[in-house]
């Protein structure tokens, strides 16, 4: 007995044309990329000048980063799919943002404590007027943020309608580790590496709760402690921490000058929490299989009825 829940299934009065030109996976990914083309136009005519101050830096990078995906996101889910955003629900950003905070902070501790036992992470001093605040806004929050709405909100959950989790997941990881081969020092290694550790992860969480807040939060923690507390570069971009630190060793073990995402370490460690949410998710059945598989009638949707005339 299947377990999982769809957030959006294509309302069956819909005509021909609009399944096709409106509700189909590819128009919605099409018109997801078009609202976020115009969003981020919009923020690009904030005015900005060279005596821009690290904070306003960081509120821009934030609008671009962040609130973007967001508002294109939100127009998506409320006029064209025309549900409820469930994943995003307010009452659930509480406690689900704070539990993905402390998961990401665990784990990348967990990843420098091993890196620490095996000798290959040294602190060699402190730096108390790191930009943090800074960090928070733009790899923190804005990359949490963003990320996740276009990575697993978007992609994840739309592949998923119609080609099921398996691919879903597949696809979504793929996608999650070309989109840093562009980064500093980014290597082959280092764009798999992200794929398997942060691209199966964060899709296991979000096939396992259904929450985008979780997903954001242990992503924007897991990049604030990796650059901000630890010194360690974030996916190649040089690190203003706290803790000023070197790494030695093999890069398969220090993870090189892309950071410790690039480390087995970081693959082995996200690689158990992966395998522990996809036993969660086949002991609850919650693997969506591909739409040509499901039974009828269909799985159980959070998406809203189409207005009729006059209603």
């Amino acid at each position: 007995m299947h377990g999982y829940r769809l957030a959006f299934v294509t309302p069956t009065q819909a005509p021909r044309w609009q399944r096709w030109l409106v509700f189909s996976p590819v128009a919605r990914l099409v018109f997801f990329t078009a609202l976020l083309v115009a969003a981020s136009m919009l923020f690009g005519l904030v005015p900005h000048g060279p005596a821009e101050s690290p904070i306003a830096k960081g509120l821009r990078e934030l609008g671009f980063r962040a609130v973007a995906p967001l508002l294109a996101y939100l127009v998506l889910v409320r006029l064209i799919e025309r549900r409820p955003v469930r994943e995003l629900a307010l009452r659930r950003l509480a406690p689900e943002g704070a539990l993905g905070l402390a998961a990401g902070a665990l784990l990348f501790s967990a990843v420098v404590g091993s890196l620490w036992l095996l000798g290959s992470y040294r602190i060699i001093g402190t730096n108390p007027d790191a930009h943090w605040l800074l960090a928070a806004l733009t790899v923190g929050l804005g990359a949490g943020i963003g990320e996740e709405i276009i990575c697993r909100g978007v992609l994840y959950r739309i592949v998923e309608e119609g080609l099921g989790s398996w691919t879903a997941l597949l696809v979504s990881a793929l996608f999650f580790g070309a989109a840093h081969l562009n980064n500093p020092g980014a290597t082959l290694w280092a764009g798999l590496a992200i794929a398997i550790e942060a691209g199966i992860l964060f899709g296991l969480i979000y096939l396992v709760t259904r929450s985008l807040w979780i997903c954001m939060g242990l992503h924007a923690a897991w990049n604030f402690m990796q650059g901000t507390v630890y010194g360690i570069p974030v996916s190649g971009t040089r690190a203003d921490g706290w803790l000023v630190s070197t790494r030695s060793g093999p890069d398969w073990l220090s993870g090189g000058v892309f950071g410790a995402e690039a480390s087995v370490i970081a693959l082995v460690l996200c690689t158990l929490v992966s395998a522990m949410l996809l036993a969660v998710a086949l002991r609850r059945g919650l693997i969506v299989p591909p739409s040509w598989r499901r039974h009828s009638p269909e799985p159980r949707s959070t998406s809203l009825p189409m207005p009729t005339p006059g209603s």
